[in-house]
């Protein structure tokens, strides 16, 4: 364990460090003391006129890396119904095994999940660990946390994968935690290396950097993954899928909160789902002339979206907005309107199958990860579309 020394035969309690210390943590008595308050940050070290203070550094545990083996992949359900991003880990996890000759697991816990059980082995995992328990109904921190904790230890798998999802951010963290490894959120793209070491890549600094992390030392390796960013996994009906299902310890039930009730959420549309989105940036003049993105939808049978600049001026909600801070989105087809492509929006859209955007500046960065662009003013190009999806449903083109 790292710690400050102090060698008192230097020490002439001078008090420069208790100065220099932004944390309170030197006080001067019969000698130089340490407190809690101690960060180990070295101002302390550095302003010491005589050289008596010195951080030691202790050596770091390790795990023991080749006893880690396999991809876990976290099944998140609520009530019954798997959530899309656990097929596109599966699809993820499967390639990343399949480079290091592993195997795919999977960890369901829930209540009645045979139906969930069923349909995850039309996939190619190896191995359904589930845990089946009325008090694994809903998300509970500590329960959760425990489950996974418990079969963890059990097969040690040498990478994690968890959906970034509100129940996945709420996880991955505790989990981590409890198993002292490190956490990487919201990866947009995940790689192997041969020895195992998982490259987890997520934008950083606002998204002007894509940062690469490795956790070269510590197992398992934890990943939340951004929904929609991965490809969903194919089926594998044949596949020769083994099922598990694990003990519950009375130990694992214990937790500080308490349903008194469940309110299901009114059910709503999200941009997620959409096969179809029509997106407008900075280009849109005024509010109103929303109206004439919104039509283009409508005849397209999609949803609208928008980015960060319309939502604070108050133009759309919240919920339509695409990139880092707001959906990650994965349509059929991407229809990018006056938006310039700062790698912040990009981040959110650029799996989408099908990007045809409209700007007026021909170097616009969109343009960079489009299909198809159309160099002009989506004012005057958007109502001729309308014309034209108006003159094929009537038949008279």
């Amino acid at each position: 364990m790292s710690r400050l020394a102090i060698d008192y035969d230097k020490c002439i309690l001078c008090g420069q460090c208790v100065e220099a210390c932004p944390f309170n943590a030197l006080e001067l008595k019969d000698r130089l003391e340490v407190n809690e308050n101690c960060r180990l940050c070295g101002i302390c070290v550095k302003t010491c006129p005589v050289d008596a203070l010195a951080i030691q550094r202790g050596a770091r545990a390790t795990a023991d890396l080749d006893s880690y083996q396999g991809i876990l992949v976290f099944a998140e359900q609520r009530g019954g119904i798997l959530a899309s991003v656990v097929k596109e880990l599966i699809g993820k996890g499967r390639e990343l095994a399949d480079k290091l000759g592993q195997k795919l697991y999977v960890v369901l816990p829930g209540k009645d999940v045979d139906p969930l059980i069923e349909l995850l082995k039309q996939y190619p995992v190896d191995t359904i660990y589930a845990y089946d328990h009325p008090e694994l109904s809903y998300y509970r921190a500590e329960t959760y946390t425990a489950v996974l904790e418990d079969l963890i230890q059990d097969i040690k798998p040498g990478i994690l994968l968890i959906g970034a999802t509100q129940v996945g951010r709420s996880l991955a963290p505790r989990v981590a935690t409890r198993l002292r490894t490190g956490l990487t959120a919201d990866c947009t793209i995940l790689d192997v290396k041969p020895n195992g070491d998982l490259i987890q890549t997520r934008p950083a600094f606002g998204g002007n950097v894509m940062a690469q992390i490795i956790t070269p030392k510590h197992r398992p390796q934890l990943a939340t993954v951004r929904p929609k960013v991965m490809a969903p996994s194919e089926t594998a009906l044949d596949y020769p899928t083994e099922v598990i299902k694990r003990k519950i310890k009375p130990e694992m039930l214990k937790s500080r909160t308490e349903f008194l009730s469940i309110e299901p959420k009114p059910q709503e549309t999200s941009i997620t789902e959409a096969e179809v989105i029509v997106a407008v940036g900075r280009g849109l003049k005024k509010a109103e002339d929303m109206a004439l993105v919104e039509d283009l939808a409508k005849k397209l049978n999609g949803m609208v979206a928008v980015t960060r600049p319309l939502v604070e001026a108050g133009w759309a909600s919240y919920t339509q907005q695409v990139g880092l801070s707001g959906r990650t989105v994965r349509p059929k087809l991407f229809i990018a309107c006056g938006i310039s492509g700062a790698i912040q929006h990009v981040a959110g859209m650029s799996s989408s199958e099908v990007i045809f955007a409209i700007n007026k500046d021909p170097d616009a960065p969109i343009f960079q990860v489009a299909h198809y662009g159309l160099v002009g003013d989506f004012y005057e190009i958007l109502p001729a579309l309308i014309e034209e999806l108006d003159a094929l449903k009537t038949g008279s083109k």
